[in-house]
């Protein structure tokens, strides 16, 4: 997924549509009456598609008078932008796209996190390549999507082992381009998540060098705005709770859950057999810990000049943070 807070002028087209329809479902309703809550859901292709498909979450907030909307979208940073505009009030993102929305001034506040996952990205190499460690990786060419969690993961796995930032050759592509230059050769390593790197590893036949285990946490979130946050505290509890639920079900029944998943993601099933197998799962509500581990990740970006200004995760934290 990349991870920049896009703004074309097409993007605010889409957006501010989405926008209308939203408020039209969430209040368009005749003077005198109170217009009835509406939790509007965005999301990718994955956990929340489940979610979705089971239709928990509803059952669970019917009795609130809560309605349920649901739009999909390709990346973390788009929906971070529909949270902008007011088009969505929930979604799913990884640990870097916030930090840039918070960068550009979106009211985010934080609603849960999972367990870390630290095995769902790594460091991969071609089947025969020289480099064994990464003491090795120096001089090379790497290739990474630029403000993704996955740069934050070179810096702290370069700092573990004596190394600079500087001192890799950092190749910028995203997913899909830093692959065909992985297939031809172009470049020396691949720094890439699941489960584009469990089709790596499959299709490719790529060498997991290294992978995030003690270094950083991987972990992902769901965000609201801090608006709908103060005054539906209640439904983003029952959210959390019902992602959770699912979180709960896949560790006890990977098996149906891989089934699930590769449908969802159109993936072959070695491929997310493989992904699921090193997946951690448990989803809670957001504690000072985990604000502190974002904020090492915005203090890492501002440093390298990915954002313009140091930020102050705290802003970002729910009401009710936890110890």
């Amino acid at each position: 997924m990349t991870q920049t807070f896009l703004s074309s002028r097409r993007r605010q087209v889409v957006l501010s549509s989405l926008a209308a329809a939203a408020l039209g479902a969430a209040g368009g309703t005749a003077f005198g009456q109170t217009p009835a809550r509406v939790l509007r859901v965005g999301h990718q292709k994955g956990w929340l598609s489940i979610l979705k498909g089971r239709g928990t979450l509803e059952k669970r907030l019917a009795p609130l008078g809560v309605k349920v909307t649901w739009t999909e979208f390709n990346a973390g940073p788009v929906q971070l932008e529909a949270l902008n505009v007011g088009a969505i009030d929930f979604g799913d993102v990884g640990e870097a796209p916030p930090i840039f929305a918070q960068a550009a001034g979106a009211p985010l506040v934080y609603a849960g996190a999972t367990v870390p996952r630290p095995a769902l990205e790594a460091v991969i190499v071609p089947k025969d390549s020289p480099i064994r460690s990464v003491a090795d990786l120096k001089g090379k060419r790497v290739a990474y999507n630029k403000g993704s969690n996955v740069q934050y993961f070179l810096v702290k796995l370069l700092e573990k082992n004596g190394l600079k930032y500087g001192d890799v050759q950092s190749i910028f592509l995203a997913p899909a381009d830093a692959r065909a230059a992985f297939e031809k050769g172009a470049v020396d390593a691949w720094i890439i998540w699941d489960p584009f790197l469990a089709a790596a590893q499959k299709t490719l036949d790529a060498r997991l060098l290294v992978d995030a285990t003690g270094v950083v946490n991987n972990r992902a979130y769901y965000f609201t705005s801090r608006d709908y946050a103060t005054r539906n505290a209640d439904v983003l509890r029952i959210a959390i709770e019902e992602v959770n639920a699912i979180d709960t079900w896949a560790s006890k029944n990977q098996g149906a859950a891989a089934a699930e998943l590769t449908t969802v993601l159109g993936l072959d099933r070695s491929i997310t057999d493989l992904y699921l197998s090193r997946a951690k799962f448990g989803t809670a509500p957001v504690t000072r810990e985990i604000i502190a581990e974002q904020q090492s990740i915005a203090d890492t970006f501002f440093e390298l000049k990915l954002i313009p200004k140091k930020l102050n995760l705290l802003h970002a934290a729910p009401v009710d943070l936890g110890a």
